[in-house]
This record gives C-alpha cells, structure tokens and sequence, in this order.
C-alpha cells in the first residue's frame, strides 16, 4: 500500500462529499496520534488538508475510517458516538470452529489495568456463559473503575479452523471487541494484544459498516460500507470463503435488518 497522500486517499477513497472523507484504512496505519510513525491524519496535513477524526478503529485494525473535513459537521458527528446512536458493524476471523452461537451477546465490564491495558473488570474465572449470551455477576466485578461494554455478534461461516462473525459494538470502548472475543475464548487471528507469535500477516478485524445522521445530505445520512480487501479473506494458504460477496450479504441481513 502507497502511504504517500495522495495515493493512499485516492486507493481508499469510499464517499467524499463537502464536510466529510470516508476511508477504507489499510491494516498497519494509524488514524491519528501516531508517535513513532506516520498516520492518516499527519500524511493529510502534510499535503495541506486538515481532517479531523469522527472516530477510531486501531492501527492493526482494517477498514471504513470517517473524518470531517469541517468543524460544524464533525461535532454533529462525533455527538452521535458520543450518544451511542451511530450504527457501526465489524467483520472478525476468530480461532477456533466450534464454541460460538449463530448469534451472541457479550456482555462484559471493562477496566484498564497495568501499562494501559484494556480488560474484563473482574476474573477470567467468573465469566458465565448462559445460553447465548457471556456476563459476569456484580459482586465479581473489581473494584475500581470499569466501563459496561456490550457486543453482539451473528456467526457468518465456520471452516476447520476458524469462525467468521460480524459484530455490533453497542458501547464503544477501546480495544472492546478485541478483549471480549479473546476472554471468551475466541481470539481474533492474528491480533498482537493476545498473539505475540508473529505468524500472521495482519490482524482480523475489520470495521465494516457504519450508519449516521448527516442533516447536509438528502436523504440526511450517511450510510457506509468498506469490503474487506482479498487479505482478509485467506488466513496463511487457507481460503476463508470462496464468494466473499455472498457472506457480506449474508452478514448485512443478519446484522443491519
């Protein structure tokens, strides 16, 4: 991938319009903040284009990324993630065949613990599974501060190896999906917060789909979508799905319906 400017927006470029710049962001650059390396927001203002992020997905996460290129349009925008009304959806490759439903809730506290590191809020031993859903009674929660954080999650295909989910963060805390699939028990392939192996090209997680108010726009929304690039859909030498096109419809009608 081209990180010069230029290059990369043109590559990535989803919808643009007056007020905002939905990207489709390779795995391996930060949006914003990046302090050893380049991100999309240096590598902008470096060309003289200033963004201002509506939101985050991390470094090693792939996908749609939407920053505003106006100030009034960004406050309107980042108030509905700060309501918790924006629509966001996410594609994840997790280890494992067997474990996860066909739909799911998980339903964990998260806190921070030592070097800034994201976690459930209370001992891996007292995550309950019942039925479908993954939650941990108040009096095991830790005291200190913690943060109710909710995921759903609808299983799209299953191979020998792997699941294939998409995945509705309802709160939208830092690292959220990450930790819960892991503390479940179902890591994402190839993210270094649990997997320092090395083995995989890239990380699983994609940021897919994403739906907001837009009062500028007729009709008023702002209704994106990022296809995951060939990478995501082959884990070393084996093929997660032969028709990538199908499974993101299958994921839409479960997920956005």
């Amino acid at each position: 991938m081209d990180t010069r400017w230029p290059e990369l927006r043109k590559q990535c470029l989803i919808s643009e319009d007056d007020n905002v710049l939905a990207l489709n962001k390779p795995a391996g650059i930060s949006v914003t903040g990046e302090r050893h390396d380049t991100d999309i927001v240096e590598l902008a203002a470096a060309h003289g284009e200033t963004l201002y992020p509506v939101h985050r997905i991390d470094k090693v996460t792939s996908g749609l990324v939407l920053l505003a290129k106006e100030l009034p349009a960004h406050g309107q925008l980042t108030r509905q993630f700060n309501k918790r009304t924006a629509q966001k959806a996410y594609l994840a490759v997790t280890t494992g065949p067997v474990g996860l439903p066909d739909h799911g809730v998980i339903d964990l506290p998260l806190s921070v613990g030592r070097k800034n590191r994201v976690r459930i809020a209370a001992p891996r031993e007292s995550i309950q599974r019942d039925g479908d859903s993954w939650r941990v009674d108040e009096r095991d929660v830790l005291a200190g501060k913690n943060y109710p954080s909710v995921t759903e999650f609808a299983t799209l295909a299953r191979t020998e190896s792997h699941t294939v989910l998409a995945l509705r963060p309802i709160t939208g805390r830092r690292h959220q999906i990450r930790v819960h699939l892991a503390w479940i028990g179902h890591p994402i392939v190839g993210d270094p917060l649990f997997d320092k192996s090395g083995a995989h090209a890239r990380t699983y997680l994609h940021s897919w789909r994403l739906l907001l108010d837009a009062d500028w726009r007729t009709p008023p929304v702002l209704d994106l979508e990022a296809e995951p690039g060939p990478d995501f859909w082959t884990v070393g030498k084996t093929s997660i799905t032969p028709d990538p096109d199908q499974l993101s419809r299958f994921a839409a009608r479960l997920v956005l319906d």
